[in-house]
């Protein structure tokens, strides 16, 4: 981050230096021609945080220690309130975009503070890493969809934003078009598109740095023929080589997310199976560093079925492992005696404190003959399932367990319930509730109003139940947050 304070103090040294031997500089300047002064070798001032200030130094030995400056002349005061100035606005914008952390909104922060530099009311942006490896984005500020699908009708090579991407050479300190619809070799679907949209000229700047290499790039449309000043082109450029850093960290960021989230679904069911007189959908939002909630539902002999979720303490790769064995190792309990829920879950409980004792994981197992509907389940430390239907919307009333491996033999009995024609069971796990940020008596309260708030057109379909609650329970993308809690909703609608 820009250190404004070190920056200030270094160009006042300088300026005071410069105004003592102001009257040497000036006599010089009345002696010497323009052309012939501007060709001494005389030393200058050393670039700052890429801002040249381009105040000549004299190479007139400096006055005594003991001489006491006088205050810095009115040119000197310009100078270094426009440094200020310039640098406090770098500041403020890589301070606003470092608080962003998600790509979207990093990505839209870059746009607006580009715009700002630059002077421009209309910008677009293209996240394309020259890698070849996601994720890729195309962005628009003060364009809607429409106009950015005109825009992308243009022939790349035809736009200053084509040439940036493409990395042609002469693209490295960004392309200026100032006058757009008075090029003579202009592309034709270019000058109509511009027309149409209102923009004469353009700036168009990469987003690429040594380390991160060239990750996409940006413009700026001006409604008039324009381009933006050097000291503007000077700003943008250390802005932008501050924004690809960010960004690649964002997207290294995004990539991770996007494999845990990947591997976590290919250790859940791939698809859900078909019984007879039973509908199921399911629905899981993991989180960023992946979590150990998963869900079940195994065809059994005689058209009956096995449903379970169940949660493993911890996040990351090591919890996303142990749910894994888990749920193979119920999955194989299930066939041997899915009957007796009781059963199942005490041998899990055995295996779980045998082969991990410092583990503990919550899980429910429910036995369904979906012709009688008849559901037998137990559960351990986990969440009570909902039932929803045309006369009721209540939980089931399940006996008090601890989780699976918090003791040394574990039993609970098992309770038996008949969902009427039409209704749905709701399994889920306790990340739905945590996920409200709301204490669990409260968090169990929404949950029912969810449920009991589903519309009846959509009670007989499980999806539209699960995502009804889903919306209702984490609205405003709380279901996408970055929250450590995984969620799992599994429903299951009984003809």
């Amino acid at each position: 981050m820009l250190d404004i304070g070190l920056l200030v103090r270094v160009h006042v040294d300088a300026l005071i230096v410069a105004q003592n031997h102001m009257g040497v500089c000036d006599a010089i300047r009345r002696i010497t021609p323009v052309g012939k002064l501007a060709a001494m070798s005389a030393p200058h001032l050393p670039k700052v945080a890429g801002i040249d200030p381009e105040v000549p130094v004299s190479t007139h030995t400096p006055a005594p220690l003991t001489e006491v400056p006088g205050p810095p002349g009115p040119f000197i005061q310009d100078r270094l309130a426009g440094w200020v100035s310039d640098l406090t606005t770098l500041h403020e914008l890589t301070e606003r975009l470092a608080g962003t952390n998600t790509l979207d909104g990093a990505l839209n922060e870059l746009l607006q503070a580009g715009a700002a530099l630059v002077g421009a009311r209309r910008g677009l942006l293209v996240l394309e890493p020259a890698s070849g490896e996601g994720p890729s984005a195309t962005l628009g500020l003060g364009l809607s969809h429409a106009e950015l699908g005109h825009i992308a009708t243009v022939p790349r090579a035809a736009t200053a934003l084509g040439r940036v991407l493409d990395g042609l050479p002469d693209t490295a300190d960004g392309v200026t078009s100032p006058d757009l619809l008075g090029k003579k070799d202009l592309d034709p679907r270019h000058r109509e598109v511009a027309v149409r949209l209102g923009y004469a000229a353009s700036y168009a700047l990469p987003l690429a740095s040594e380390a991160a290499g060239r990750l996409g790039a940006a413009v700026w449309l001006y409604d008039e023929p324009a381009e933006p000043a050097q000291k503007q082109r000077h700003l943008a450029g250390l802005y932008a080589r501050y924004a690809t850093e960010h960004l690649a960290r964002l997207i290294e960021l995004e990539r991770a997310r996007a494999d845990v989230a990947a591997v976590a679904e290919e250790l859940l069911p791939s698809r859900l199976p078909r019984i007879p007189g039973v509908q199921l959908a399911a629905r899981h939002r993991t989180g960023p560093r992946g979590g150990g909630d998963w869900y079940d539902a195994l065809p059994l002999p005689d058209r009956t079925l096995g449903l379970a979720v169940g949660s493993v303490g911890g996040s990351g790769p090591s919890a996303m492992a142990a749910m894994g064995r888990l749920r193979a190792s119920l999955r194989a309990y299930a066939v041997m005696e899915g009957e007796d829920p009781v059963a199942v879950l005490s041998d899990l409980e055995l295996l779980l404190r045998l082969t991990e004792p410092a583990r503990t994981a919550t899980a429910l197992f429910a036995y369904c003959e979906p012709a009688a509907r008849k559901v037998v389940l137990a559960g351990a430390g986990h969440t009570p399932p909902l039932v929803l239907g045309e006369r009721r919307c209540e939980f089931v009333e399940t006996t008090l367990s601890a989780p699976l491996g918090m003791l040394a033999c574990w039993e609970a009995p098992s309770v038996e319930f008949s969902p009427a024609p039409g209704e749905t069971v709701l399994l889920y796990t306790d990340g739905l509730l945590r996920r409200t940020g709301d204490a669990m008596d409260r968090a169990f309260a929404r949950l029912h109003s969810a449920a009991a708030s589903v519309p009846k057109p959509d009670r007989h379909d499980p999806a539209a139940v699960a995502d009804h609650v889903l919306r209702t329970m984490l609205p405003d993308g709380l279901d996408r947050s970055d929250s450590a809690e995984d969620v799992v909703i599994l429903a299951a609608h009984f003809d």
